[in-house]
């Protein structure tokens, strides 16, 4: 006897496959999911999803999340002074894309390298969220390529000059020679402790 499906379930299969091979499956590979014989059973899922906000295709028809499939609960807060009792009671359930990304379309990762903003609290081995686009202000961190090379930094205008300058001592201020162009704006921090 086949399981019955519901749209939660559907979804949450979708949501592991895209989690497990950062892509949405094809109409085949659905059908195995899904454990139907028939694409139009797939279109079926498919178009619920699309109708309840869950999944949307993009500008050459691909499918593509809406929304994060998968998210934590929130169950609270913690001190991270002395503790404090609290009662654990799941409050909400967050995404984590949806929590630290904005703009998706317009918003990318990168591997951070070296150790000039440390004092930042950003470590070699970190991932920061860069969203392109974004007008830099003073004190934003920034990704940019400084005379040929790519950096990321504090953003200072002083007039007409842009500084770009580390949060570590060691490091001094850089002043583009000749050009500066900037990749986006350092929007988050991801540190995993454990793999």
């Amino acid at each position: 006897m086949k399981e019955k499906r519901t749209l939660q379930s559907v979804a949450k299969i979708m949501g592991t496959f895209f989690r497990d091979h950062r892509r949405m499956p094809t109409y085949t590979e659905m059908m195995t999911l899904l454990n139907v014989q028939s694409k139009s059973a797939v279109e079926f899922w498919v178009k619920k999803l699309l109708s309840n906000g869950i999944l949307k295709k993009d500008k050459k028809g691909f499918l593509i999340p809406l929304r994060p499939f998968l998210g934590l609960p929130m169950v609270g807060s913690i001190q991270a002074g002395f503790p404090s009792p609290e009662e654990e009671a799941l409050r909400d359930v967050i995404s984590m894309d949806e929590y630290l990304i904005t703009k998706p379309d317009s918003s990318f990762l990168l591997n951070v390298t070296g150790d000039s903003m440390i004092g930042e609290g950003i470590r070699e081995g970190d991932l920061v969220i860069v969203e392109k686009g974004r007008e830099p202000k003073n004190g934003d961190i920034v990704i940019a390529e400084v005379d040929g090379e790519w950096t990321m930094k504090y953003f200072t205008r002083k007039g007409k000059t842009i500084v770009l300058e580390a949060a570590n001592p060691k490091y001094p201020p850089i002043k583009p020679r000749s050009e500066l162009r900037l990749g986006g704006v350092v929007t988050a921090v991801i540190r995993k402790y454990h793999q």
